[in-house]
């Protein structure tokens, strides 16, 4: 990856349906190279186009992070809470918590409830801590590409 490929990342972040008559002068390029350069970052994986949702927007009125910490193996709780709707992602990591899970929620009492019914039954799962969001916001996942 050169400059110009991190420019043009760094301008699909911002708006990544941005035509190629715009993308390519705010890079220094023409709109065809531009083209030509997102497809080779497309084919060679470093960039998927992908469409991303707003949970808020799709009527999740509560949004919070799990930190849970695993007796075993944390990759079969991942897996196990990956199949309910209310879980966006989960990911392995290391320190205090084994694994974080970021959830949707309709209601603040269906995350109660969905920490309680689902998340803590889980074979293995030794302890939950709920870091909820507070406020409507929308998520920006803005990477430094530098």
């Amino acid at each position: 990856m050169d400059d110009i490929d991190r420019a043009i990342l760094r301008e699909l972040q911002v708006d990544g349906r941005i035509p190629y008559s715009d993308l390519g002068p705010k890079v220094g390029l023409s709109p065809s190279a531009a083209r030509q350069r997102l497809q080779r970052l497309i084919d060679t994986k470093v960039v998927q186009v992908v469409g991303v949702t707003d949970p808020m927007a799709m009527g999740g009125q509560t949004m919070a992070m799990l930190g849970l910490r695993v007796d075993g193996d944390p990759r079969v709780v991942a897996d196990e809470l990956s199949r309910h709707d209310e879980v966006v992602y989960a990911v392995l990591v290391s320190g205090t918590f084994d694994l974080f899970v970021e959830v949707v929620c309709r209601r603040p009492y269906a995350l109660l409830d969905f920490v309680n019914v689902v998340v803590r039954p889980i074979e293995g799962v030794a302890a939950v801590e709920s870091f909820p969001y507070f406020g409507i916001h929308t998520h920006r996942f803005l990477w430094d590409v530098d």
